[in-house]
This record gives structure tokens, C-alpha cells and sequence, in this order.
């Protein structure tokens, strides 16, 4: 997976793309990749900012506002000929709210990884806590071996980190997690007294992992 980190990354706008935005007085969104687009919203949108522009109040005495402010206090907008560019970091609980319901998983509270949004694989990760493996462990195979994006904010010193994972081909990721599971729960049950007897938790699901077909 490819880690898209707040902290370090420019977004990189089309200044027409971002004005038409502007005026549209419509909701719209900016992708990481700088894409500016409008509702309905895809599913694989990963944005940095969501929202509209209200037309400025026949009242005001200023009909000029800055692109530096239009966005909020917290996007840093430079202007650069026919270009926009874009830093996002502080607004990184804003870009929560944007996208958490597209992520298959959020890592962005101090509790860890709770689900997954896709519900094979939260079956998977179910059966697999009986066992001991953490989502953590699976996600960890996940942005190693699987095409994806994880947009976070990372830093250190000290280190700090929360992040948002997608993933592109999910059939894929699928077939990682249950094929990893089910290595370890197949040796666990081969060599860890632990598992020596399993209780009935324990076994539905290794009847999950050791017979379903996938």
C-alpha cells in the first residue's frame, strides 16, 4: 500500500478544476490525487476536503476573499500560476469525518483497529481474534502485500500515527486474510497446548478456516 502522509504531502490542484469548485456554490470534494469532483460522491473517493462555498453576502463591504481562507484555518492553500497547492495536515479530523465510512479500516484512535468495513472480512478478523490475531496483524499484511492507499499523519519525535487504510482489489484481500489465518490457526492447533482443547468459540471457528472453501 502506498502511504499518503498529511504531514509531508502537497496537493497539487488544476486552478480552473478549483475554481469552478469555488463558484459552483455546490458540495464538493478534493481527492488526494488533486481530482476535483462533485456529488454523488464514488466509493473509492479518498478526499481531502468535502464541502461548499457559500456565494459571498450582497452586504458585505469585501466581495474579494482570498483563496489562502476559503477553505478554513486549517488548509494551507499557496498560489502557483495555474496551479493550487494544497497542505491538509491540521485538518486531519475533518478528513476523518470525510472518509471514514469508505475506509476498510481506521487506525486512528488510540485503541487500535475495532472492524472492518467490508463484512468478509470482518467475519474473518471475528473468527480469527478466538485465536489471538489482532486486525492489526491482518492490516499488517494487508499494507505490505496489497495495491491501496493509507492516508495518515505520521511524525516523529514523538512518534505519533493515525491513519485510514483503503484498499483496490478487496476480492484480493480477502483471500490474504483468510489464507493467513488460516496458517496460524492450522499450527496453533498443531503445536500450542493453549489450543490443546478448544472451546466451542474456538471451534466454529476453526471449522470456519479449516473447511470453508475460499
Amino acid at each position: 500500500m502506498k502511504k499518503f502522509n498529511l504531514f509531508k504531502e502537497i496537493i497539487v490542484v488544476n486552478r480552473s478544476d478549483f475554481m469552478r469548485g469555488l463558484n459552483s456554490h455546490q458540495r464538493f470534494a478534493i481527492s488526494t490525487n488533486g481530482e476535483v469532483v462533485f456529488e454523488p460522491f464514488s466509493p473509492d473517493l479518498i478526499s481531502i476536503y468535502e464541502g461548499s462555498i457559500p456565494p459571498v453576502s450582497a452586504l458585505a463591504t469585501n466581495l474579494a476573499r482570498p483563496l489562502s481562507d476559503i477553505l478554513g484555518k486549517n488548509y494551507q492553500i499557496l498560489e502557483d500560476e495555474d496551479r493550487i497547492l494544497i497542505k491538509a495536515a491540521a485538518a486531519w479530523q475533518s478528513i476523518i469525518g470525510f472518509n471514514r465510512t469508505r475506509a476498510l479500516y481506521d487506525d486512528t484512535s488510540g485503541d487500535g483497529i475495532a472492524e472492518f468495513s467490508d463484512k468478509t472480512l470482518e467475519t474473518i478478523g471475528w473468527h480469527a481474534t478466538e485465536f489471538h490475531i489482532k486486525y492489526r496483524d491482518i492490516v499488517d499484511q494487508f499494507e505490505e502485500k496489497c495495491e491501496g492507499t493509507l492516508i495518515c499523519i505520521e511524525q516523529e519525535e514523538p512518534y505519533q500515527f493515525s491513519g485510514l487504510g483503503f484498499i483496490f482489489n478487496i476480492e484480493k484481500a480477502e483471500k490474504l486474510a483468510f489464507d493467513y489465518c488460516a496458517d496460524i490457526i492450522k499450527d496453533k492447533i498443531a503445536h500450542d497446548k493453549e489450543f490443546a482443547t478448544l472451546s466451542d468459540d474456538e471451534k466454529e471457528a476453526r471449522n470456519y478456516f479449516l473447511t470453508e472453501s475460499k
